[in-house]
């Protein structure tokens, strides 16, 4: 069973939240989630959030389920 982050999901939280890689590639570790993209349909949860390297300000959307796997990333600034 993977370990996963304790929190609940919601786009104002997660909107302009501080995240860790727990593998940094190319130097980039801190990251910020800089957009939620919320489902067509209200009823549904989040779908994908964008995120942005705090160094390098690259930006690369992926599914914000990801972010609850602990050996990927941890929430705030490590």
């Amino acid at each position: 069973m993977s370990r996963t982050n304790r929190q609940i999901v919601k786009s104002q939280k997660l909107l302009m939240s501080k995240w860790t890689a727990v593998n940094p590639q190319e130097k980039e570790k801190h990251f910020l989630a800089t957009k939620v993209i919320d489902p067509e349909q209200p009823k549904h949860l989040i779908e994908l959030v964008v995120m942005e390297a705090v160094l390098t300000k690259r930006s690369f959307t992926m599914r914000w389920e990801v972010l609850t796997d602990l050996t990927k990333w941890v929430q705030g600034w490590q």
